[in-house]
Order: structure tokens, then C-alpha cells, then sequence
């Protein structure tokens, strides 16, 4: 996902160099989009991981 949002910020920048408005913006809410759900999965995950939920906690019990 993280790979996905680092794309569309560089096509964004490229179409915005380019004088392409339309696109660039576009590309850069998209960017915006996928960046944030990154850092909101990447919380959650770190958080799950700290309390040790999973297929690990659970085989140990």
C-alpha cells in the first residue's frame, strides 16, 4: 500500500511539473488516501502485535 502511495505522489509530482492540474491533483488525493489507511493498518498492527493477538499466542496456550 505504502508502495502504491509512494506512485501516485510521484505521478502527481510529474503531471504537476508537466502543467497537467487535473491529474496531479487527483493523483496526489489518491496519494493521500492510500498514505493514510498505511499508517492507520500500520497502528492497529503494531498495537495487536504488542499485545501479543495472533496464531503465536494462541499455539503457546
Amino acid at each position: 500500500m505504502l508502495k502504491y502511495a509512494i506512485i501516485f505522489a510521484i505521478v502527481s509530482l510529474i503531471a504537476g511539473a508537466l502543467g497537467f492540474g487535473g491529474v496531479a491533483a487527483g493523483a496526489a488525493g489518491i496519494a493521500k488516501v492510500l498514505f493514510g489507511l498505511f499508517l492507520v493498518l500500520t497502528v492497529i498492527f503494531l498495537v495487536l502485535a504488542a499485545l501479543g493477538v495472533g496464531a503465536v499466542r494462541k499455539a503457546i496456550d
